[in-house]
């Protein structure tokens, strides 16, 4: 009976830890503190993922977590600013963004196709054809309804706001 009663009190002791971080992390600072992610939305397909904090060079096809801090976290969703956000890099300094309609190319390549409107209605416009300047990333999700670079809201992502790198695990 008392092993059972420890065995319950452990878990419940890592339920609350979670939930403590949880909450530091969604009221007083939005970025990880500890280098355990956890994805619940579906951008990605991974779940949990570590971030690996070394510095380096980060590449096409690095998947990276960074602080938002694009046009829509000013006006139209200020809850996302400065929040945590878990993408695969699309594009790099020098790439050429296009836009066909409401379709996304880099480097003429298709990278996603632009919706017309967000969840709450609210109209979205494709990001503008660009050369990805120095110091900046497209950024995009797996997910048709993935907030990335492919809207004008979302924008490029400077790389001075990517925390790090991000290791997939599940």
């Amino acid at each position: 009976m008392a092993r059972d009663m420890r065995r319950h009190w452990l878990v419940f002791g890592a339920v609350g830890a979670v939930w403590v971080l949880a909450l530091i992390r969604m009221f007083v600072h939005p970025l990880p503190v500890v280098p355990l992610l956890f994805n619940w939305t579906p951008s990605l397909p991974y779940k949990v993922a570590i971030a690996d904090y070394r510095s380096g060079a980060i590449s096409r096809g690095d998947l990276v977590v960074y602080a938002f801090e694009g046009p829509a976290g000013e006006v139209a969703y200020p809850g996302l600013r400065h929040q945590a956000l878990f993408k695969r890099v699309a594009g790099v300094e020098g790439d050429v963004v296009t836009v066909q309609g409401r379709d996304v190319f880099v480097n003429g390549a298709p990278v996603g196709r632009a919706k017309t409107h967000a969840f709450d209605r609210r109209e979205l416009s494709p990001i503008a054809p660009t050369v990805i300047p120095a110091g900046h990333l497209y950024v995009q999700g797996t997910s048709a309804d993935s907030f990335d670079s492919r809207y004008s809201l979302s924008g490029l992502v400077r790389v001075q706001d990517v925390k790090s790198r991000v290791i997939p695990l599940l």
